[in-house]
C-alpha cells in the first residue's frame, strides 16, 4: 500500500486545470445505460471511482472504452445481472444503477452500496421513491426491483437527498407521462443529470429549483458531453494554497458554484479572484478565523469541503466552529489533524477550532476521501514531512494530486507504507 510523503513549508504558485467532476460523471455513466448506443464523455477524470463504475456497466452488458479523455459507452446491449458485493462496495454511486436498470429493463438486483465511512448513508429515500413510482421493491440481503413505472406520480422528498434525486430522475426518464418530484436537491450535479437527460430526448422542467416535472420518453438518444470541472477538486486546491501561503489560478468552470465556500474565505481575509479562466486565489496574511460554519445541501456550504476548511482553520488566528449537519463521521478527520498539533474541540456534531501558527509534520492515517485531502492540506502548510497513510482513498477523487501540487511547487510523493 503506498503512502504519500509531504514536506511541508512551501508556497504554492503557478497554475493547473481542474479535472472532470467525479460527483457528475458518475450519474452520467449510470444515465448511459438508459441510452442505447454510444454515450461520449469528454473530460472524465480517472479516478478509481470511476473505474469502478465502468467495471459495473460492463458487467451489465455495456462495453466502455477510452479515448484520450473521453470514457465511451457502448448501451446497445443491456442485462440486469445480479451485481455482487464484492463489486458494488468499490463505489457508493453503485446504488445509481438501481434507476438506470429499472429505467431500461424494468428489473435491478444487487447489493448494498459501499463509499466513504463518513457516517450513517441510508437509502430510504431511494428506496421510497422508487415504490411511489410503481415498483415493486424487496429488501433482503441484497435489493431487488422490478415492475414498470406509472405515470402521475408525485414524489415528496423529506430530505434533498443528491443521490435519491438522480435515482427517481434515471427512472422517471422512460415512464411514459409525467413525474414530479418535489423537495429535491439542488446541487450543479444534479442539474448537469438534468440537461444531459434532456439532451436524450426526456423533457424536464424546474432545473435547480426544488421541484421537477420529467416528462419521459421510451426512445432515447445517445448524448455526447462535456464533463464540468470539479467543485470540490478546485475548493480543495483553493483552499491548500491558503493553508501554505502563495498564489495560484485554477483553470475551472466551477466559479459560481464554489460561492458559499468563497465568500467566507474572502471575510477571513483570502484574496480570491473570479477570472473567465477560473479562479486566482493568493494568501498574504494570516487569515482570521472563519466564524461560525455550518455545513447544508446547496447552494449552503458543502459537506465535501467541511475536512478541508478544518485543516485550514487550524492554521487561522483565532476561534473557527464548524457543524456538521449532513455526515457526522466526517469530523473524525481531527484527530488526525490533533497528531499535528491542531487544537481542535468535539462537542457532538461541532469542530471547535483555535488557530495555531504552524502545524508540525507527523505520521497520520487517512479514513475517506476528504479527510485524506485534509491531511494533504495540513502536511502542505506544515513545518518537516507529513507521512500519510490511506492514500488509496485520495485516487477515489483526485485523478493525480500529486502531479498538481508539484506544478504548484509542493514536494511530495509516492512511498512505500511504513
Amino acid at each position: 500500500m503506498a503512502s504519500l510523503l509531504i514536506s511541508g513549508g512551501r508556497p504554492l504558485c503557478g497554475e493547473i486545470k481542474i479535472q472532470g467532476s467525479k460527483n457528475a460523471v458518475l450519474p452520467l455513466m449510470a444515465a448511459a445505460l438508459l441510452l442505447p448506443g454510444t454515450t461520449r464523455l469528454s473530460g472524465c477524470p480517472r479516478i478509481s471511482d470511476v473505474a469502478a463504475m465502468a467495471e459495473l456497466l460492463e458487467q451489465v452488458g455495456a462495453r466502455v472504452s477510452w479515448e484520450e479523455d473521453t470514457l465511451c459507452i457502448d448501451a446497445a446491449t443491456v442485462h440486469p445481472i445480479p451485481l455482487k458485493q464484492e463489486d458494488t462496495r468499490k463505489t457508493r454511486a453503485s446504488i445509481l444503477l438501481l434507476g438506470a436498470l429499472l429505467g431500461r429493463t424494468q428489473c435491478c438486483e444487487m447489493a448494498y452500496p459501499g463509499g466513504c465511512a463518513i457516517g450513517s448513508r441510508p437509502i430510504d429515500l431511494h428506496l421510497k421513491a422508487l415504490r411511489g413510482m410503481g415498483y415493486t421493491v424487496w429488501e433482503r440481503e441484497e435489493l431487488f426491483c422490478e415492475g414498470k413505472g406509472i405515470a402521475g406520480a408525485d414524489i415528496y422528498f423529506t430530505f434533498p437527498s443528491v443521490g435519491a434525486t438522480q435515482n427517481a430522475l434515471l427512472t422517471a426518464a422512460t415512464i411514459q407521462g409525467e413525474t414530479r418530484l418535489h423537495g429535491v436537491a439542488r446541487e450543479p450535479e444534479v442539474q448537469v443529470l438534468c440537461r444531459f437527460l434532456q439532451k436524450a430526448g426526456v423533457r424536464i422542467d424546474g432545473i435547480g429549483t426544488k421541484n421537477l416535472k420529467i416528462k419521459g420518453s421510451e426512445v432515447l438518444m445517445p448524448v455526447n458531453e462535456v464533463v464540468p470541472s470539479d467543485r470540490i477538486v478546485a475548493g480543495t486546491y483553493l483552499v491548500a494554497v491558503l493553508a501554505a501561503g502563495g498564489n495560484a489560478l485554477l483553470h475551472c468552470d466551477c466559479v459560481r458554484e464554489l460561492a458559499a465556500l468563497v465568500k467566507p474565505l474572502r471575510a477571513a481575509g483570502a484574496k480570491i479572484f473570479e477570472l473567465p479562466e477560473g479562479i486566482r486565489v493568493g494568501a498574504g496574511e494570516r487569515l482570521t478565523a472563519l466564524d461560525y460554519l455550518v455545513t447544508e445541501p446547496y447552494p449552503g456550504f458543502p459537506t465535501d469541503m467541511q475536512s478541508q476548511v478544518m485543516a485550514l482553520a487550524a492554521v487561522c488566528e483565532g476561534t473557527t466552529i464548524l457543524e456538521e449537519r449532513v455526515f457526522e463521521a466526517r469530523l473524525a478527520t481531527a484527530a488526525q489533524l490533533k497528531r499535528m498539533g491542531a487544537k481542535i474541540y468535539l462537542e457532538e456534531n461541532r469542530a471547535i477550532i483555535q488557530g495555531v501558527s504552524r502545524l508540525r509534520g507527523a505520521a497520520v492515517e487517512a479514513g475517506d476521501l476528504r479527510g485524506a485531502a485534509a491531511l494533504v492540506i495540513g502536511g502542505l502548510s506544515a513545518e518537516g514531512e507529513t507521512l500519510l497513510a490511506g492514500y488509496s482513498y485520495i485516487l477515489r477523487g483526485y485523478e493525480d494530486i500529486v502531479r498538481d501540487f508539484t506544478a504548484l511547487g509542493a514536494e511530495l510523493r509516492l512511498t512505500e507504507s511504513r
